[in-house]
This record gives structure tokens, sequence and C-alpha cells, in this order.
């Protein structure tokens, strides 16, 4: 990412589900403008995203708590954790990028021109039909982020979502949230990080599949082509 950025490409890092690597993502942004700006390069022409998928922690935090549940856990305690831990670590994650992009190690590139890698927030649709159908719209909102949901949640919003300054509100109790499911014996970053990689390896099984696609396609048209040059003799 930092090496591609500093070479002049326009980069949507995706796939991101924790703070901790979304960290790193957003210093590798900086370490490759610095490196640009050191350069002589220019940074106004530089555009970049880390983008999170939102909905699919909840996914699995809940059904992790419904585990719990069924093992014999607090139903009732466990029940209201549901449902809010992909907008509590975007909350959190939108903190971690206030603080990143401010700062004089900061100034110093806007000074230059450099524009902020901006929170996209991806899987925005809500999966479970009990919660608002708006959720991680309305809950997401804030300066300097981009939102890719389905047409069928825009319209949503567009029909009875609220807007205000969403993902500056309550962060304290984003934290506590965390806190509260650590206490239920689940860990966010560990949740984060099974994420990630179920994430990787389906995005690596789609990769090669589609490479396997274009290479039968260039063999069978490499084979017709040898075929028809053996029949006419060249």
């Amino acid at each position: 990412v930092e090496e591609c950025l500093s070479d002049g490409c326009n980069i949507n890092i995706t796939l991101l589900f924790g703070v901790e690597n979304y960290a790193e993502v957003a210093q590798a942004y900086i370490r490759a403008l610095e490196t640009r700006l050191k350069r002589g390069e220019r940074v106004d022409n530089i555009a970049s995203v880390a983008s999170f998928f939102v909905s699919r922690v909840d996914t699995l935090i809940d059904k992790k708590l419904d585990e719990k549940i069924a093992a014999g856990g607090d139903s009732p305690k466990l029940n209201a954790l549901k449902g809010k831990a992909g907008v509590a670590n975007a909350k959190i994650a939108y903190a971690r990028f206030k603080e990143i992009f401010s700062g004089d190690r900061w100034a110093e590139l806007a000074a230059a021109g450099a524009r902020v890698q901006r929170c996209l927030w991806a899987s925005t649709s809500t999966k479970n039909p009990t919660y608002r159908d708006v959720i991680y719209v309305e809950e997401l909102l804030g300066p300097q982020t981009i939102n890719t949901m389905p047409q069928n949640t825009l319209e949503a919003f567009r029909d009875h979502g609220r807007l205000r300054n969403s993902l500056e509100e309550n962060v304290d109790a984003a934290f506590a949230h965390v806190k509260a499911l650590a206490d239920a014996g689940i860990e966010l970053r560990a949740v984060t990080d099974e994420l990630q990689t179920q994430g990787v390896g389906l995005f690596s099984e789609s990769y090669h599949k589609a490479n396997d696609t274009v290479r039968q396609k260039r063999d069978k048209i490499l084979a017709e082509k040898g075929a028809g040059a053996a029949a006419r003799g060249d």
C-alpha cells in the first residue's frame, strides 16, 4: 500500500474490520505522502480511502452471542449486546481517524495540499430484519467519510433516514460496548481478525477462479488457432 501510494497510485484499501489494522493503513498513507514530498513530488493529487465492512461485525458477534445464550448464558444481558458492535467499531475507528489526521505531522502535508485518507463504510445494508433498515447509514454520518450503500438502503434512507453528525456522538459508549462484549467473553479484536482472515480467503478464492477462467479461455483460443493453422498447412 505504501509503495503504490508513494508511486502515485490512488488506492481503495478494502476488507478492513479492525481499528488496529486501519491505523496501520492510515500510517502507511501518511508515510507515502511524506516520501513523495521529500522527493519533490505532488501530494495534492493523491487520494485514498480505507474501507470498513460494517454489518459483518454484527453478524458474527450476534452469532457468538446466540451461542452463549444457547449454552445457558444470561439471555437478557447478552441479547442487549446484539446489533451494536459494528457501529461502535466504526465510531472508534473514526475517532482514531481524527487523531491520525491532525497535529504537526499532518499539518505539514496538508499545507502542501494533501487530502486525508477518508473512511469508507461498506457492507451497510441491514442483514438482520429486526434492526432498523438504515442503522448503518444513520449512525455512520460524519465529515470526510463515504458510505457505499446499496440501492434499497439508499432509497430507505431517502424515505425516512435522519441526518446528524452521528459518528461523533456517544463515542465513550462505543468504547464501553466493546468492554461489555469483552466482559461477556467476546473480544472484538479476535472477531475482526477472524472476519479479515475469512474475507481474504474468499477474495483469494474469487481471484484464482477469475484467473482460471481467463486461462481456460486463452488455452482454448490458442488450441483452436493451432488446429486452424495445421489444417491450412501453415
